[in-house]
């Protein structure tokens, strides 16, 4: 069993490497590594402050082409976060192209140069995009599914998955692949951010209908625990592994729950669902119908079955931290 967010588990004394080590995840993961005492190296683009105890290395790009040497020295593990994600108003002449420059080769690059120096397990942080935008409700997506990734990113990302179990078999480094929904926690962004500021400041949203779909989420600190039982656990190699709190919320309920932990009392009325979807697709924009009004729901049983793991935090517990993180 897990001892929880905060137990102590052992660790060997080789260096983990986390790449995008200052990013919304990476942060929190430097920063519950170096407080368990683990030897942390972690990558930026820029050299910039990371948690007391994490040696920083600067590398600007990942590419085909980019040389891990000294971010790889005495590296035991590595857990890939650095990413090309999604990009609003994309003005490369060719996205798909962008995505897999960096998602697909530059991630390929850096695992055969760590096989090649001996890393024993390379973490990948994947995206439940690889298995598709949304589910029938109560139907939820498992690691076993047939991927069916639909945009560039998610894509990548499925390729990129492909290519290290290629690497996996052909060297014997262990590779573990994690597949998250939205993550929130303190310092989150984008339209977790603006749903957490439309909020508090009280405005009205027209979601109090969207009562039926369901949607699975992942506490940052949740997400951050099995990444860290996935550096040592025997039962996680060579996994493709699912991750979310456990309990699927709908979009009021989510903003309900939300307004709560912010102690701002969420304002939403009533707009028949049908009026919701003619608005989106009136407007041009059918995935924000999707997002709002769709599910998108996770089966973490094999997780929680192989590694004898549970979500160490509550939903309402994730939230109260991301409300938090938001107020400060």
């Amino acid at each position: 069993m897990s001892t929880g967010l905060f137990g102590a588990r052992p660790y060997n004394a080789m260096t983990t490497l986390v790449t995008g080590a200052n990013g919304f995840v990476g942060s929190a993961l430097c920063g519950r590594l170096c407080n368990n005492g683990v030897s942390v190296r972690g990558v930026v683009r820029t050299l910039k402050s990371l948690p007391d105890g994490a040696e920083e290395v600067a590398i600007d790009n990942l590419f085909s082409k980019t040389d891990w040497t000294s971010a790889l020295r005495n590296v035991e593990q590595v857990v890939h976060l650095a990413a090309r994600v999604h990009v609003m108003n994309d003005k490369n002449s060719d996205p798909f192209a962008e995505f897999r420059r960096v998602n697909v080769a530059g991630t390929a690059n850096l695992a055969r140069q760590a096989a090649a120096i001996g890393v024993r397990r390379f973490i990948f942080l994947s995206s439940i995009k690889v298995n598709g935008e949304f589910t029938q409700l109560g139907r939820p997506f498992s690691a076993d599914d047939v991927p069916a990734p639909v945009d560039p990113y998610s894509t990548s990302k499925y390729e990129a998955e492909q290519l290290l179990r290629q690497i996996a078999t052909e060297t014997g480094m262990e590779v573990v692949i994690i597949r998250p929904p939205m993550v929130y926690g303190p310092g989150v962004k984008a339209n977790f951010e603006s749903m957490m500021r439309w909020l508090a400041h009280g405005v009205p949203l027209p979601l109090a209908a969207v009562t039926n779909n369901r949607r699975s989420l992942v506490a940052l600190d949740n997400l951050v625990d099995l990444i860290v039982i996935c550096l040592n656990h025997p039962a996680a190699a060579n996994q493709i592994l699912m991750v979310c709190d456990g309990e699927d919320l709908s979009t009021s309920d989510l903003l309900r729950r939300m307004g709560e932990a912010l102690g701002r009392p969420a304002h939403l009325f009533y707009v028949p669902i049908v009026l919701l979807k003619l608005g989106a697709t009136v407007a041009s924009k059918p995935y924000i119908y999707q997002r709002l009004c769709g599910s998108l729901q996770l089966d973490i049983a094999k997780t929680r079955q192989l590694l004898d793991w549970l979500p160490p935090l509550s939903v309402d517990e994730g939230l109260r931290l991301a409300a938090d993180g938001f107020r400060k």
